[in-house]
């Protein structure tokens, strides 16, 4: 059966613009980093990402190492658009970057123009796209002029290729110079991608956030539930189906030690007395701030996908509330501020 979008998709997503720039997002927007790889079948990835775009969500991020395998999730992704989406095409937000080990050799990886340039066009062939809407320069390299990384970028935009570009896990003093250049170049920074949640909060500790508040850069936070921790899954201490599970995933043991779970704990006690799931606080704390752009989610059902819907419905938080959540997550914060350091070749 061809797919078609609920003539209601509209009528319950909010929208907001990424900072001074025309591009509106959705305030949840659907990430595809570790559940639409290689062993997500079509049916089960088409419910997902269909409801989702039902529901308003027309912001799908992907990067050229997300899977795994890594390209896989890009490759399914084509596969859906070939099938289902390419009349809705426009009404879409799709992004990817480049800047994680993608291919051997010196080339398959970090900020060189050589290296992102070719990634966009090995995501573009992925995808079965001529542009994406953001291209993405996924970490900063501390051993690549950033004139040459945000060169990379700006030809992206120059050449058809990327309508947007952003910056992902910049610092602030490194967001700074990459506005600079890409201003320079008359490119926008349009967006920056850090991850932040009410137990990460390195963006705020260290200004970027206000950094992009002042240039006029939208942000987009990942990993808004701390991978899954503020969701309350791990204070079982049962981590069979959870990425917890796997020693060498992308959870460190840091995430989930007893002082991390004693501030979920606690931050449970305040979603319940807002009759929200701790995921739907975990997304409201995220959304307060007027820098933030959207909330990225990732999710392995339906389930989780309307979990995290549920947020629409009561996103504002009182002073009272912030300062409970302040005071309930101080003792389980973490340290996840990105530390550039030298590329190793």
């Amino acid at each position: 059966m061809t797919y078609r979008a609920d003539t209601a998709r509209y009528d319950t997503m909010q929208y907001r613009r990424s900072g001074h720039s025309g591009l509106k997002l959705p305030v949840i927007s659907l990430g595809l980093w570790q559940n639409f790889g290689g062993t997500r079948d079509y049916p089960s990835a088409m419910e997902i990402l269909g409801y989702a775009f039902d529901q308003g969500i027309t912001h799908f991020d992907l990067a050229n190492n997300y899977g795994p395998p890594a390209g896989s999730a890009e490759e399914l992704f084509g596969t859906v658009l070939a099938r289902d989406f390419r009349p809705y095409r426009d009404e879409m937000i799709i992004s990817t970057k480049a800047g994680y080990n993608m291919w051997p050799g010196p080339y398959g990886e970090w900020g060189s123009r050589k290296s992102l340039l070719a990634s966009l066009d090995q995501s573009l062939k992925r995808m079965g796209l001529d542009y994406v809407d953001i291209f993405y320069s996924h970490r900063f390299d501390p051993d690549t002029p950033l004139e040459e990384t945000m060169g990379a970028l700006a030809h992206a935009v120059k050449s058809g290729k990327a309508l947007y570009v952003g910056i992902s896990s910049y610092p602030e003093k490194e967001t700074r110079e990459a506005h600079r250049i890409l201003k320079q170049m008359g490119v926008a920074t349009t967006i920056h991608q850090p991850s932040y949640s009410m137990i990460n909060r390195w963006i705020e500790n260290d200004k970027t956030i206000d950094a992009c508040g002042e240039l006029g850069i939208g942000v987009i936070a990942f990993s808004p539930l701390a991978q899954g921790v503020l969701s309350g899954k791990y204070n079982s201490g049962n981590l069979a189906g959870t990425r917890g599970e796997n020693p060498n995933g992308s959870l460190r043991a840091s995430q989930i030690e007893p002082r991390v779970l004693d501030a979920v704990n606690k931050v449970g006690e305040i979603a319940r007395a807002r009759g929200q799931s701790m995921v739907q606080l975990a997304l409201s704390w995220v959304l307060r701030r007027k820098e933030m752009t959207s909330a990225l989610i990732g999710v392995r059902n339906l389930d989780q996908l309307k979990d995290n819907l549920g947020v629409l419905n009561s996103l504002d938080l009182s002073a009272d509330e912030i300062a409970a959540i302040n005071e309930a997550t101080k003792g389980g914060q973490l340290d996840q501020q990105p530390r550039p350091q030298p590329a190793s070749r």
